[in-house]
């Protein structure tokens, strides 16, 4: 759609539970368990030096705002992978940076539908890059010059090619 939405990622010491929450559709929530799966098996990657067991005593909690609002769809997922990331390794997502794109289980970001409406959504909140999927680049097309002129798109078709952007250092 064309509103951003924000995706927050908490983790504590537990037994292993996914707690999502935020009125999530049935495809949003399958998108936290691919993302997390995502996370889990390419965590060294990014930084993420974790005991064997850690998944097995701490929960994790995927919450997305604005609870009565219901929300549903693949977009988020590789929003989903890099709040995911910043929590278990402590480190920051960029404020200025916004995101979009399908993952899936080994980490490829799969193209979405509403790139313009999306970008648009980000320019209207003050948000000047975005990261799409590749396989979006010809919708870019769709945004008129000026708005092309105030964003600078990222594009991703891999989680690798998102985390390094949307989590510097």
């Amino acid at each position: 759609g064309g509103d951003i939405l924000f995706v927050e990622a908490s983790v504590m010491p537990g037994k292993g539970a996914l707690v999502v929450t935020g009125q999530l559709g049935e495809v949003m929530r399958e998108s936290v368990r691919a993302a997390l799966t995502c996370v889990r098996a390419r965590g060294s990657e990014f930084g993420l030096d974790l005991p064997e067991d850690y998944f097995g005593e701490h929960d994790i909690h995927v919450h997305v705002p604005a609870g009565a609002i219901p929300k549903d769809g693949p977009s988020a997922g590789i929003t989903i992978a890099t709040a995911l990331v910043s929590a278990l390794s402590g480190r920051t997502v960029s404020a200025d940076l916004a995101m979009t794109g399908e993952i899936t289980l080994m980490g490829q970001v799969l193209p979405i539908g509403g790139v313009r409406d999306k970008v648009l959504a980000a320019l209207r909140a003050g948000i000047t890059t975005v990261i799409i999927p590749a396989e979006n680049e010809d919708q870019l097309e769709e945004l008129s010059d000026e708005a092309r002129e105030q964003v600078t798109v990222v594009l991703a078709r891999d989680i690798a090619g998102v985390i390094p952007v949307a989590i510097p250092g």
